[in-house]
């Protein structure tokens, strides 16, 4: 049952002309949400910073019903509210300035880990921005990090599918309510991270999706992790937005270079030249300038695709894709017969389960 505390504390997150930094101020003074909505009413507030306009909105403020609302969605959803009152609260989070005084969460992992890093990059992503991102992960295993992203297309995605496939936790922050998973393509992605991970968002479910909201979640991404790395980039973009954030934040930037004239490098290439990212190689840079201990013994690769158990209908695919060696989704479908959507599903198990990779053109072929 949600108490009194959460109640006012999801109306403060709504008042018009109150952001988080201000809404932080007032908590701060006051010690309560609920303080704070007597003190609007009184007309006696008297804090830094906190205008007429603010305290106007706050004693104009009606939407209680909507309050009531979400809190009927988040229980009937089984969703959790972690406030900067709380110890779950990520370390890191809780002195980014802005950092959201709540947040809904779904998962099953430790928020308050060390060694949490995010992975972000463009939606366009080449064959070579997933090669690395592949094997970038695969050597930061050993260090058994926390990875975030933001379930995009792309780099985001790819992260997350790479930490799953080495059981290494990991978090999508998202831009829009629980109500729904963005894009529908990654709700398997999704459903897969509440058992290694989770989902976190700052927006109700009764926020309508927005442009704006999903670059407003990136500053949960940079503000709740040791460190941003942006793997791809055009010259504009979220990841580049992301980069700012933490750096903002103080927090280490680092990026992967390509070649000068890849359109999806040149971002990088550029944060690098400016000084506002380090330079990533290898897992190893990153774990000197973080100065991880590397532990003594190094697991060996495992082979997966050799001692995975398939069932009747992934073998069909892996058979298929023996005799064919190459073929695209909707071939795939046609050949066997079956619905796409299961298809997707069925080579996504395949692919995290590193047996089959997927190429551009939503093409796949065995490892």
């Amino acid at each position: 049952m949600i108490g009194t505390d959460i109640y006012y504390l999801l109306a403060l997150q709504k008042v018009k002309n109150i952001g988080d930094i201000s809404a932080k101020k007032l908590l701060r003074h006051f010690g309560s949400a609920k303080a704070v909505f007597e003190a609007a009413r009184k007309n006696q507030i008297n804090v830094p910073e906190i205008g007429t306009v603010m305290t106007q909105s706050l004693k104009a403020f009606s939407d209680w019903k909507k309050v009531e609302q979400e809190i009927q969605f988040i229980e009937k959803n089984n969703i959790r509210i972690i406030t900067i009152f709380d110890d779950e609260y990520p370390h890191k989070l809780f002195h980014a300035p802005d950092g959201p005084v709540l947040f809904f969460w779904k998962g099953n992992t430790s928020l308050s880990q060390q060694r949490i890093i995010s992975i972000v990059g463009t939606r366009n992503m080449t064959a070579y921005g997933k090669r690395i991102v592949a094997e970038l992960i695969e050597e930061l295993a050993r260090y058994k990090p926390l990875i975030v992203s933001g379930l995009a297309y792309g780099i985001d995605v790819e992260a997350h599918k790479n930490a799953l496939k080495h059981n290494l936790p990991t978090i999508g922050v998202l831009g829009h309510g629980f109500q729904q998973i963005y894009p529908g393509a990654h709700r398997k992605i999704a459903e897969m991270m509440l058992k290694n991970g989770g989902l976190i968002t700052e927006f109700w479910h009764s926020d309508p999706v927005d442009r704006v909201n999903f670059l407003k979640r990136n500053r949960i991404v940079a503000g709740m992790s040791e460190a941003t790395i942006i793997i791809e980039s055009g010259t504009k973009g979220g990841s580049l937005v992301t980069a700012d954030i933490a750096n903002s934040y103080n927090r280490d930037v680092l990026a992967v270079p390509g070649r000068i004239n890849d359109k999806y490098s040149k971002g990088c290439n550029r944060l690098i030249k400016q000084n506002k990212a380090a330079i990533l190689t290898t897992a190893q840079d990153l774990a000197e300038m973080l100065q991880w201990n590397i532990p003594e013994k190094i697991p060996p690769h495992r082979q997966l695709n050799l001692f995975v158990d398939l069932n009747d209908d992934e073998q069909k695919i892996f058979d298929l894709l023996q005799e064919k060696s190459k073929l695209s989704l909707d071939e795939i479908a046609i050949h066997l017969q079956f619905p796409v959507s299961k298809t997707a599903q069925l080579l996504l198990m395949l692919e995290l389960n590193g047996i089959v990779q997927s190429l551009p053109g939503k093409t796949y072929e065995l490892i």
